[in-house]
C-alpha cells in the first residue's frame, strides 16, 4: 500500500508506509509523555474502563495537555 504525500516543494511522489515509519518521531518536552498518558488513563477510567478507544483517548489527552500548557503561558 502506498500513501501519497503532498508537499508544495515536492511532486506527488508516493511514499511507502515503511519509509514513513523510519522518519524520526516528534520529540516531546520533558514530562509531556507522562502527562498525556496520565490524562488518557483518566479518560479511560471516566468512561468505565471500556476498551476500544485508546487512540481517541490519547488524541483527546494531547489536546487537553496542550490547552493546559497554552493557558499557563498566558
Amino acid at each position: 500500500m502506498n500513501v501519497v504525500m503532498k508537499n508544495a516543494k515536492t511532486s506527488k511522489a508516493p511514499m511507502s508506509i515503511a519509509s514513513q515509519a523510519s522518519q524520526p518521531p516528534i520529540e516531546l518536552q520533558d514530562g509531556m509523555w507522562d502527562r498525556i498518558a496520565r490524562k488518557a488513563y483518566e479518560l479511560w477510567d471516566a468512561r468505565g474502563r471500556r476498551d476500544g478507544h485508546a487512540l481517541q483517548d490519547w488524541l483527546d489527552s494531547e489536546a487537553a495537555v496542550m490547552d493546559e500548557i497554552h493557558e499557563a503561558r498566558e
